[in-house]
């Protein structure tokens, strides 16, 4: 019932700037945390950025300083303001949340995955 759709990735040089959005829609009655995953070539997705109902936020070592996550849970979206960017942040991005459905049930969702390339 619940999709999560993603937009914003792309090719950028190093040092330059992307942001990744992401909606949720469907029949929602509570969006839990929200996060960014990112799974590059030959290695294990990862935790990029998370963020909960109340807007306390965590980065993994990696992207401090350089990412920033926020959330509107007023339209159900998450995005991932990426600043500095370097070839090591070349991945598949995926939007994650947990939602609770109306019989208060909880699962996780994700997205397709959006190609982010840092290249010169």
């Amino acid at each position: 019932q619940v999709q999560l759709v993603e937009s914003g990735g792309g090719l950028v040089q190093p040092g330059g700037s992307l942001r990744l959005s992401c909606a949720a829609s469907g029949i929602i009655f509570r969006i839990n945390a929200m996060g960014w995953y990112r799974q590059a070539s030959g290695k294990e997705r990862e935790l990029v950025a998370s963020i909960t109902t109340d807007g306390t936020t965590n980065y993994a070592d990696s992207v401090k300083g350089r990412f920033t996550i926020s959330r509107d849970n007023a339209k159900n979206t998450v995005a991932l303001q990426m600043n500095s960017l370097k070839s090591e942040d070349t991945a598949v991005y995926y939007c994650n949340a947990e939602i609770v459905n109306l019989s208060f049930r909880k699962y996780d969702y994700w997205g397709q995955g959006t190609q982010v390339t840092v290249s010169s």
